[in-house]
């Protein structure tokens, strides 16, 4: 039998042949038992519940007891014309087994029908039974009304929350009492007969659609899943676990002794898990998962036409292991395979964090994701600081296919999600754990999502519980990151600071082309260009209006080089002066190595002249030496000098000192200064005087000329008279900066006290009479006051006098030079540094050696009388190497 329906009516059942089997409804004949209680139908609302009968649930309890799942045979008596059948039933295979009404009647659970002939040898049998029962007083005919046989049956639970909450998770016994579809059941609840419907936790089968005329139309495996819960459960005595509550109904795990009846649905292939319930399975998501995921392989019932995400994926592009390269974003990184190929791999099942709300964001100003978004840097950082330059192992979940765009989302490119673990630690659930990521929610039907959603779902309620990151209820992290790179103004300001630094921690952020790199420094907050010192690297094509640059051979080669060592690694640098462009130049190591010498020693990059005066330069010429014994890249085409030719070079070179006049004109705030060469002194004279006439006699209209940057032009000095001059900056008509070619000295002034340069004057007929020059030997004091010292000292000796200067080597920016006073012949440079006012700055080339050892000794005599910068001793740190304030 299937169910007992009462002490007197059961459903038996044939065997199941490709689909549920037939059922019948068999009523016992001849005798009667109490009716069982019914809850009034919804529809009128005036019924009333009616109550068990008294002995009439023990009666159904001991049928069901003795038939659930036991095989019975039965005989028909007789039908009535509305087909209710009425006959006997016998346990076991043929009628000589023990018959059922006779056992009801005999334990006092039921009665004989009264009018019955009683010469039968059934009715006769009845007779005796029920004699026996009264004499025994069993049952019914026990003394009392029999009331405490009548349950006291609860159809609705107040609180099913607080119900469900007060049985902590420990079995409760119950009896299955309706199947309505494979994973929805009503129980009841023992001892204090709760009726409830129980949705199985974590699972769904097809169900049965209530149409609008009342019929029901099943969905595909609905009737076959619906048959397997119930010959299975229907009418047995169970244990339920509630563990959560939904509306009115209630979640929970079925337990019996012959399986779990939600596993055993999903591993049949008639039920899906499903998210929204999964977490509250006390035995763990991942025992479902896997229990459906075996049904999936297999394609079995309801995953007939079950096609896997990554189906069409090869084993080895499935699961492989990967070093990682960069981190793109809070979700996505790159990956380098063991081919070499690089691949862009996103985590699967999770958002990064983003901006919430459209007018967040200032329009005027860029938003810069990483630094913008709140929680995007703290995810970025996260990742790089776990994953960077490290093996991690990638499994493929699900490749999301390339999306055109729509008015409201942009266009996706293919994407390949993967779960991502390193040292078993899934990166995608650290970061949801962390709070900053959020997963995504699917469709139930949709497979393409992480192989473990589940634990990432269990991460992101433990993070909105703790208030982690983006579940926070603090003040959102702010970035105030300044943007210094290409901005001259501010990397002027900032670049005494950074060379003070001495080594500065830093993030490379970008690697535009072997030497050329954008770094974050975290201790300043701020982003800089970067240019490698001491090295010539190939140069990258580059798109120029109207032109493209070829790129040099080996540029792609040196900037991959460069990204692969430094992209999002965390590097050391030296910063020691900057381009016009506002980038810094400098040195760079990566876990103590210098960038600029391995792209040496790769022969991707060439030596330059410029790293001659750095304490690198030796490792620098020996990688050279090395990368081009090698003829490889850079030097693929090298051929090597001839011995003799090179004999000459290696003598000694003499420091050559041939002064000639000049006429000091200007000196600028970091002592450099313009001198004009005394024998081209009356060309400009005579240049000057014509000009005056000739705008003499032709003034400019004022107003008329419009100034634009880079031009020559005349301008009108304080002193009334008009001078060439090269326009520098135009802040406003009242405003532009001219730079006087011919003296050096700068000034702002408004458009009007400007002029067109008249052609007869160009700087063709005359080149510009100012030329540039520092001091060689020295070392231009950092901090302000002392350079002011400096810089009044040398106006008050040399400005608007003639001098006599030597170049002594070039540099970058402007040559070096030495100078002496046109009278005594004594060196300015020289008695700075006897005055303590600046520092020697020494050079290691032998033709030197004289002029650095007379300075030095002057400085020593400066240190020793305590003049000026000295004044408090040496205040240079003790690691300053010997050559002088390195720093």
């Amino acid at each position: 039998p299937a169910s007992v329906l009462s002490g007197c009516a059961i459903i038996v059942r044939g065997q199941p042949r490709g689909g549920p089997p037939p059922e019948r409804q068999i009523n016992l004949s001849n005798i009667r038992a109490g009716n069982l209680a019914r809850r009034a139908a919804a529809t009128q609302p005036d019924a009333k519940d009616t109550p068990d009968e008294p002995w009439a649930f023990p009666a159904r309890e001991f049928l069901r007891k003795k038939l659930i799942g036991k095989e019975v045979c039965f005989t028909i008596e007789n039908k009535t014309p509305q087909g209710r059948e009425y006959g006997m039933i016998y346990l076991g295979k043929d009628t000589n087994g023990e018959n059922i009404a006779e056992s009801l009647v005999a334990e006092g659970l039921a009665t004989r029908r009264e009018g019955m002939r009683a010469n039968n040898p059934e009715q006769n049998r009845l007779s005796e039974c029920e004699e026996q029962a009264k004499a025994a007083k069993k049952g019914m005919w026990s003394e009392g009304n029999g009331s405490h046989t009548i349950r006291d049956l609860k159809y609705t639970i107040e609180n099913p929350r607080h119900f469900v909450d007060s049985h902590h998770q420990k079995p409760v016994n119950a009896i299955i009492e309706h199947v309505r579809d494979g994973s929805v059941v009503r129980a009841l609840l023992l001892p204090d007969y709760y009726l409830v419907t129980v949705m199985l936790s974590g699972i769904k089968c097809p169900t049965f659609r209530r149409e609008a005329d009342g019929s029901e139309t099943p969905e595909p495996f609905a009737a076959e899943a619906k048959f397997f819960t119930e010959s299975r459960l229907l009418q047995r005595d169970v244990q339920i676990i509630l563990e959560s509550c939904h509306n009115q109904n209630i979640l929970g795990t079925i337990l019996h002794p012959n399986g779990n009846i939600t596993e055993l649905l999903l591993k049949e292939g008639f039920a899906r898990c499903v998210d929204w319930s999964i977490a509250v399975y006390t035995r763990g998501a991942e025992k479902l998962r896997a229990a459906e995921r075996f049904a999936k392989e297999r394609r079995l019932r309801i995953w007939r036409d079950y096609v896997a995400p990554t189906a069409n994926l090869d084993q080895k592009d499935k699961q492989f292991v990967a070093k990682v390269m960069q981190v793109l974003n809070a979700d996505a990184i790159v990956v380098k395979l063991n081919s070499g190929d690089y691949k862009t791999i996103h985590l699967s099942s999770i958002r990064p964090p983003r901006l919430e709300g459209e007018n967040t964001q200032d329009k005027n100003k860029k938003l810069r994701p990483l630094y913008d978004i709140p929680y995007m840097f703290e995810a970025r950082e996260f990742l790089r600081k776990k994953l960077i330059g490290k093996k991690v192992n990638v499994t493929v979940d699900y490749i999301r296919p390339a999306s055109p765009a729509t008015e409201t989302v942009p266009a996706f490119s293919e994407r390949t999600c993967a779960t991502v673990t390193i040292g078993g630690i899934n990166i995608a659930e650290a970061l949801v754990s962390k709070g900053l990521a959020t997963v995504i929610r699917y469709r139930q039907d949709d497979d393409q999502r992480s192989s473990h959603y589940d634990e990432l779902l269990a991460a992101e309620a433990r993070a909105i519980k703790n208030g982690k990151g983006l579940h926070s209820k603090k003040e959102v992290p702010i970035h105030r990151v300044a943007d210094i790179s290409g901005d001259t103004q501010k990397a002027k300001q900032f670049l005494p600071f950074l060379q003070r630094a001495g080594r500065s921690e830093a993030v490379v952020e970008y690697v535009f082309s072997g030497s050329r790199l954008k770094l974050y420094l975290p201790k300043e907050t701020c982003l800089i260009t970067f240019l490698l010192a001491g090295i010539e690297c190939p140069r990258g094509a580059r798109n120029l209006p109207g032109l493209v640059q070829e790129g040099e051979p080996f540029s792609e080669e040196a900037t991959l080089f460069t990204k692969e060592l430094v992209l999002q690694r965390e590097v050391e640098v030296e910063v020691e002066s900057m381009d016009k462009a506002g980038n810094f130049i400098g040195w760079l190591h990566i876990d103590g190595a210098n960038l600029s010498v391995l792209l040496v020693e790769h022969a991707l990059s060439k030596v330059h002249f410029t790293a001659e005066r750095s304490s690198y330069y030796k490792s620098l010429l020996s990688a050279e030496e090395a990368a081009k014994q090698k003829k490889e890249k850079v030097w693929a085409h090298y051929e090597e000098q001839p011995v003799e030719e090179v004999m000459p070079v290696l003598e000694e070179k003499e420091r050559s000192a041939s002064y000639k006049p000049v006429f000091v004109t200007e000196i600028t705030d970091d002592l450099h200064f313009y001198v004009q060469d005394v024998e081209t002194g009356t060309q400009l004279e005579k240049l000057m005087e014509n000009m005056r006439n000739d705008i003499a006699s032709h003034p400019p209209v004022e107003g008329s000329y419009a100034p634009r940057r880079g031009e020559f032009c005349i301008a009108k000095f304080v002193d009334g008279e008009w001078y060439r001059a090269r326009v520098e900056k135009v802040e406003s008509p009242a405003k532009v900066h001219v730079f006087y070619i011919d003296y050096g000295n700068r000034e702002v002034l408004p458009s009007t006290r400007l002029g067109t340069l008249p052609p007869a004057f160009s700087t063709r007929v005359l080149p510009a009479q100012a030329t540039e020059y520092a001091f060689a030997f020295i070392q231009v004091p950092q901090d302000d006051d002392a350079r002011t010292d400096a810089v009044d000292s040398v106006v008050r000796d040399i400005q608007n006098t003639q001098c006599l200067l030597n170049v002594e080597h070039l540099s970058s920016g402007c040559p070096h030079v030495t100078l002496q006073f046109a009278d005594s012949k004594g060196d300015v440079g020289l008695g700075l540094v006897k005055e303590g006012l600046v520092m020697v700055e020494v050079r290691k080339e032998k033709q030197f050696q004289k002029v650095i050892t007379e300075y030095l000794n002057a400085q020593e005599s400066a240190k020793s009388a305590r003049l000026n910068l000295w004044r408090y001793g040496d205040f240079r740190a003790d690691d300053a190497d010997e050559f002088g304030y390195s720093r």
